[in-house]
Order: C-alpha cells, then structure tokens, then sequence
C-alpha cells in the first residue's frame, strides 16, 4: 500500500530493540549494521487514492540509515 505521511508523527514508542526484532538479520543485511529499533506512531497519512486517514504507523531506524519499511497498522478514524 502506497502512502505518504502529512505533518508530524506523533505518541512515539518504541516497540522492539536490538536482537528483541524479529527481521533484524534481514534489516542488517538489507540496510546495514546499526542500533536498529522498532517504533510505532500515529500520523495523518494520504493514501493512493488521495483520501487523507489518521492511522497508527510501525517502522524500523537506525542512527545513521533513517526510516525503513514504514507500514500502515490500522486507521483510527
């Protein structure tokens, strides 16, 4: 699903960190070596077909490689 994220990702926790991750082998191998963690927020995001919908975001990050594989868990409107 194709999204993007309008404004500020807000109510940030993280979820998992370190070898806690079930993908981490795959992260690292894909990305690279690093304090990965992941992390769950909720944001305003705009869909493909332009509806814009708050929804609860998961990702993975990294100091120094960013944002990775963010996904839609559910809306919350």
């Amino acid at each position: 699903m194709y999204f993007d994220i309008i404004g500020n990702i807000s109510n940030i926790e993280v979820i998992a960190i370190g070898n806690s991750i079930r993908e981490l082998s795959r992260l690292r191998e894909q990305y690279g070596f690093g304090r990965w963690r992941k992390l769950k927020g909720i944001a305003m995001v705009r869909l493909a077909n332009e509806s814009i919908r708050k929804a609860e975001v998961h990702w993975y990050e990294a100091h120094g490689i960013g944002k990775r594989k963010m996904k839609i868990k559910y809306f919350l409107d």
